[in-house]
């Protein structure tokens, strides 16, 4: 399906679905300084045949949403000592976001999906909007607490590395970002990554953007207090050799929650490599199968592959 648009108060954002409308919703929101494409094509229709109305976003201040440039932006100084002033706005203004999505499409309820930065987004989502929410599912992602799931300190000079502006350096340095993240585990695609990257620059690119976004993350509280209160069904999914959000955080998060299932995926780092799809995929529809059975809790357990 062809991009389209809603509008979200003074914001819109640029989105794509895949699937019969018909379908129950299942919204996937991706992580920091990343377009929707990074929900590829191919998953999002495997998701879609498996009887799901697939719904792929852009968040504000990157791709084809809204661009926030009179907004401003965290110094470097506030990003790397994590001071909450330097924010232009919040995960939960991103969620609302996500929500007025919903609204545009006159979806009432959805399986929520959120990767690394996505993954915060949907627990704001879960715990501040839980009227909209069947399911929700964490991947790769943490509670907020400073005390797990923070990148390594060897992380931190990709994380705040501003991004090349030129077409080729850009595409070149999303590719090495990627490889470094990804885990032993799982060869990476690298023609993949780079058809991903070059078509990101394509749709628009802006370093402030991503920056900006790294503010609303850093501005977050700790959300495990409210994590404890969600009565939905949840999935948390998280590779074992995560460096950029180490599985500490989905061990974290799969804790707060009561009854989450927990799906560790042996050799897999900060990404979303097609062969672990069907174990990513079958996570994530089993838990929209345990919001459609009515049970909203299941006994914990820990399931690691790979």
């Amino acid at each position: 399906m062809a991009e389209e648009f809603a509008r979200v108060g003074e914001i819109e954002i640029c989105y794509e679905t895949f699937g019969n409308p018909e379908d129950p919703a299942m919204l996937l929101i991706m992580g920091l300084g990343t377009q929707m494409l990074a929900w590829h094509e191919d998953f999002c229709e495997q998701l879609a045949a498996r009887g799901f109305f697939v719904i792929r976003h852009d968040n504000r201040d990157i791709g084809r949403s809204t661009r926030l440039d009179d907004a401003p932006t965290p110094t470097l100084k506030q990003l790397a000592l994590r001071d909450r002033r330097g924010a232009a706005y919040t995960l939960s203004d991103m969620a609302r976001d996500s929500v007025g999505v919903l609204d545009h499409l006159g979806i009432e309820k959805a399986h929520i999906v959120g990767a690394s930065m996505g993954g915060m987004i949907a627990q704001r989502i879960a715990i501040e909007h839980p009227h909209r929410t069947l399911s929700l599912v964490s991947i790769m992602s943490n509670t907020g607490s400073f005390w797990s799931g923070q990148p390594a300190l060897s992380m931190y000079a990709l994380l705040l590395r501003p991004a090349p502006m030129e077409r080729h350096a850009y595409i070149e340095r999303a590719v090495e970002m990627f490889q470094k993240i990804g885990g032993s585990g799982f060869e990476a695609d690298v023609e993949d990554l780079r058809d991903i990257a070059s078509r990101s620059y394509d749709r628009g690119h802006d370093p402030r953007g991503s920056s900006r976004q790294l503010g609303a993350i850093i501005a977050d509280r700790d959300r495990s207090p409210l994590l404890r209160k969600l009565k939905v069904p949840v999935t948390v999914i998280h590779g074992s050799e995560d460096k950029l959000v180490p599985r500490s955080g989905g061990r974290a998060t799969a804790k707060a929650v009561p009854g989450a299932m927990l799906v560790e995926i042996g050799g897999m780092g900060h990404g979303l490599p097609r062969a672990a799809w069907p174990q990513i995929i079958g996570a994530i529809v089993q838990n929209a199968e345990r919001a459609s059975s009515g049970r909203a809790a299941a006994p914990p357990r820990a399931a690691t592959t790979g």
